[in-house]
């Protein structure tokens, strides 16, 4: 058994460089007011509903004195969360682990005066459409 367990944490330990996070990002030419305002049109457009909007730099802004720190990680930030029932069905369909991945997520951000718009790359193989998904939403919303 011990052998096993050890076998096991190697092997995580060595798997633990690819499941790192990667991100799509693109700048956008605006406000954030006007970038939040082209992600929320994009989405909608798509006939998708944005289930809640994370308010993460408010947040962070709120909460750093409570945690003693003072550094200002964004000007502002937000988080859109959605989701595509007929897409997320088609890709549970196909692995129904890929429910970790929902709902999808696009953040906004802006840091010194330049506004970026992201989502976290999804995993090769069947994710692939939502990874699709995101990026087209994203590019419609930054004007590409």
């Amino acid at each position: 058994m011990k052998t096993f367990a050890s076998a096991a944490v190697v092997s995580l330990a060595l798997a633990a460089p690819a499941l790192a996070d990667t991100a799509t990002t693109y700048p956008f030419d605006g406000s954030f007011d006007d970038a939040t305002f082209a992600l929320e049109n994009a989405i909608i457009e798509r006939g998708l509903v944005i289930d809640w909007v994370s308010h993460t730099g408010d947040m962070l802004a709120r909460t750093g004195e409570d945690v003693g720190s003072d550094v200002v990680l964004f000007d502002n930030a937000d988080v859109y969360q959605f989701c595509s029932a007929q897409l997320s069905r088609e890709v549970m369909e196909a692995d129904f682990m890929n429910i970790m991945h929902c709902p999808y997520s696009i953040f906004v951000f802006e840091r010194d005066g330049a506004v970026t718009m992201g989502f976290r790359d999804m995993p090769e193989g069947d994710m692939q459409v939502i990874q699709n998904l995101l990026d087209g939403i994203v590019q419609d919303a930054v004007g590409n």
